[in-house]
């Protein structure tokens, strides 16, 4: 959609996780997104209490779950892993899908009694029907843009020939599927706005199938590109002659949902061509882990290639369209900095980088000379410096200050030019145009805002309300706080409360982080929070160690050996939340996805007394394979490898499935997973849900909840994720008491 080259954290979170698109839906470049357990063969039974006044009981059996001798020798130490069979597809294995059917049906039986789960769902969908548009993209004199009317399963794409004219459908995915499961996903419209390229998601599958549509008449081209994965940008020549894309080599037939992510490389298709003829324009066989992201720069005459194992750093390649061989040029060839290109005039480039620069600067690099200087422009600074834009002579940038976003100014030389005004605390993202012309647009949302479109006139600094969305909800009545409270070593983090503002005593709770490859998580509108809060709970959002709230120095502070931090600071938070009486002693509930939902898994493990339900999602669980599936080898620089000893000891000690304490009393849970999860493979979830069904932890349940035709959360159909989370809302409500009530 972006021509310049998106800055490395969206990578990452396209790439590798992506979870928090399921939570937001619309929520275009951000957000809010990531192994397996040791069981014993026993029937247990629970019984749960509701609430101080009322006890439900729910006596059930966990389903039977055969057990396998799979021990395995690391080091000296002998590991077992007697469910090694849940690891199979779904859709391939018999048993696994008797195992899920059984499951299922437990948690499905469990969810039906709960009070409050209909009353939920019912004001969720209230919620979550409100208009939501994607910032526009302007090529040809023409806008397009996302758009979903409200319940709509996915986001549509339309077309306006003018500013303001009337918007016509140009690709409408609800009509794909009968369930909503196929979806829109990467797009982008050719110079002359007279084609979109698009690609076609299936069951939530990081697999796409590339298509074209002329614009003019609405027919889809003959051209037809399958076995993409990973290419968050398609990038159209600038004479509309084809387009460029990332992807893999064509897997064995049956192993594409779980087939290893190796031989990532970048490609061009000329439209009327057949897939086979499409010319090979960057691979690395002898770095097979590297994964390959392209850009476009404005004038058309560079590709811009970000090559990264999913380190802190990466590799910078650059490839002169006008040269007859297309030869790639290393302009950075090492992984220890982050870059990114902003843009280009000519051949100086402007770069954003961690080089010398921990919470990034913006810097010059004329490609013209063999061996190119680097000069700063905007040397770093107190903030973050986030997103960076070269649009109409002025350098846009925004930045984090207490991850609280702030839009600066800047001329072309690096001097101060002012800044742009946005509308209150929160987050601003966009701001992408044609270096010449000085319209652009940006999206400004917080917690307590949904995401309001503006078009920027950059020579005036001046915005105007471009689209607007109504909420079923009155935003005047919450509020809105950070807080910061310290860790265990002393380290100052920050965490969001939202809350009603009459809830003015302990309230339960639910606190959600992510802590992870750099992916910071910012202030947005979310829909399924509201709901709890609405019925007067508490919403907390800590900014924990991990991602990149402060830059580089915060991720690196939670990864690898120091990956005890993340759980560190989390379980800090929720000490926090009870000392400051925001949070009764039993009324804590935690959520997390992906990364996110190993991060649950572990600090349960560490301190099961603190919290009364948790709900991880999507979780990478079994921390000593986590390497042996799909895209698992792209994780090894944040996680570390089970094959290198000092690794191995340290996964050990927080992996979630190996460090499951029978003895002692765990809190309820409601683990959520996707049969068809080809990122964070949904054996992650059903080995560690094994492990607890089959551990002396307590007498509260401890369920999986198995989603049909989803994936990791991309795409995944709103009917979906409303019934979804009801089910996670209405679970946490009844163990942390929460007094659910229909809504006024």
């Amino acid at each position: 959609m972006f021509k310049t080259a998106k800055s490395r954290q969206e990578l990452l979170k396209f790439n590798l996780f992506g979870f928090r698109l399921s939570f937001q839906k619309m929520k275009i470049s951000m957000r809010r997104a990531a192994l397996f357990a040791i069981a014993l063969l026993f029937t247990t039974h629970f019984a749960s209490a509701c609430s101080e006044s009322t006890t439900i009981v729910h006596t059930t059996n966990y389903p039977q779950t055969r057990r396998v001798n799979v021990v395995e020798e690391h080091f000296g130490q002998a590991i077992a892993d007697p469910y090694r069979w849940l690891e199979n597809d779904v859709r391939n294995d018999k048993e696994v899908a008797a195992w899920v059917e059984s499951q299922n049906k437990v948690t499905n039986s469990y969810l039906d009694k709960l009070p409050g789960r209909d009353i939920f769902k019912d004001r969720l969908k209230q919620l979550y029907n409100y208009e939501q548009f994607s910032i526009p993209v302007k090529q040809g004199g023409r806008y397009f843009y996302l758009y979903n009317s409200g319940l709509q399963n996915q986001p549509v794409l339309y077309v306006r020939d003018s500013v303001d004219g009337v918007g016509r459908v140009l690709i409408d995915p609800n009509r794909w599927a009968k369930d909503g499961a196929t979806a829109l996903a990467e797009w982008s419209a050719s110079d002359d706005g007279k084609r979109v390229v698009y690609a076609v998601q299936d069951s939530g599958s990081d697999w796409r199938t590339i298509r074209v549509l002329d614009v003019n008449t609405g027919k889809v081209l003959d051209d037809e590109v399958k076995w993409v994965r990973f290419s968050p940008t398609i990038a159209w020549a600038k004479d509309g002659s084809g387009f460029f894309y990332a992807r893999f080599p064509e897997p064995k037939q049956g192993t594409e949902s779980q087939a290893s992510v190796a031989n990532h490389a970048i490609y061009f298709h000329a439209i009327g061509t057949p897939q086979a003829q499409d010319r090979l324009v960057y691979a690395t066989p002898d770095q097979p882990t590297l994964g390959h992201y392209l850009s476009i720069t404005e004038d058309g005459r560079y590709i811009v290639i970000v090559s990264t194992p999913a380190s802190i750093g990466n590799k910078l390649t650059v490839v002169d369209l006008q040269s007859a061989d297309w030869k790639p040029r290393k302009l950075v060839d090492n992984l220890d900095d982050q870059w990114s290109v902003i843009g280009n005039v000519g051949t100086k480039f402007f770069l954003r980088t961690t080089q010398d620069a921990p919470r990034l600067k913006v810097v010059t690099m004329d490609i013209a000379s063999a061996d190119p200087v680097i000069t700063d422009v905007v040397p770093e600074q107190d903030s973050v410096l986030g997103n960076a834009s070269l649009v109409s002579g002025r350098l846009l940038i925004s930045t984090r200050v207490d991850v609280k976003t702030e839009v600066r100014r800047y001329t072309l030389d690096g001097k101060p030019d002012g800044m742009v005004k946005l509308p209150g605390i929160g987050t601003a993202g966009g701001f992408k145009s044609d270096p010449d012309d000085s319209e652009t647009f940006f999206i400004f949302t917080s917690f307590n805002t949904p995401g309001v479109i503006y078009r920027y006139d950059v020579a005036s600094n001046k915005a105007q309300v471009w689209a607007k969305p109504k909420v079923a909800i009155d935003l005047n009545r919450i509020a809105v706080e950070q807080r910061f409270y310290k860790s265990k070593d002393g380290t100052r983090i920050p965490m969001f409360i939202v809350r009603r503002k009459d809830v003015t005593v302990a309230a339960p709770t639910l606190l959600y982080a992510y802590g992870g490859f750099g992916i910071p998580i910012l202030p947005e509108f979310l829909p399924a929070p509201l709901g709890w809060v609405e019925q007067g709970g508490v919403y907390a959002i800590a900014n924990i160690r991990g991602g990149s709230e402060y830059g580089k120095a915060w991720h690196e502070a939670g990864r690898r050996q120091k990956k005890q931090n993340v759980f560190d600071d989390f379980i800090a938070a929720a000490e926090y939340l009870k000392a400051q009486g925001i949070t009764p002693q039993n009324g804590l509930a935690i959520q997390g996805g992906s990364n996110g939902g190993l991060l649950i898994g572990a600090v349960v493990n560490q301190r099961p007394d603190l919290f009364a339900a948790t709900l991880p999602q999507v979780g990478v669980m079994d921390m000593l394979r986590f390497d042996q599936f799909t895209g698992g080898k792209l994780w090894l620089d944040e996680y570390g490898s089970p094959a290198q000893e000092a690794d191995f000891r340290n996964l050990l000690k927080y992996s979630p499935y190996h460090n499951i304490q029978s003895g002692k009393a765990y809190p309820a849970i409601l683990a959520t997973t996707a049969d068809t999860d080809d990122r964070v493979v949904p054996g992650h979830t059903f080995k560690y849900v094994a492990a607890l069904q089959a551990a002396d932890i307590g007498d509260k349940p401890h369920l999986v909840r198995i989603e049909t035709r989803a994936g990791h959360g991309a795409g995944k159909p709103t009917d979906k994720i409303i019934e979804e989370t009801a089910d996670m809302w209405a679970f946490a409500a009844h163990w942390t008491r929460l007094d659910v009530k229909p809504a006024k």
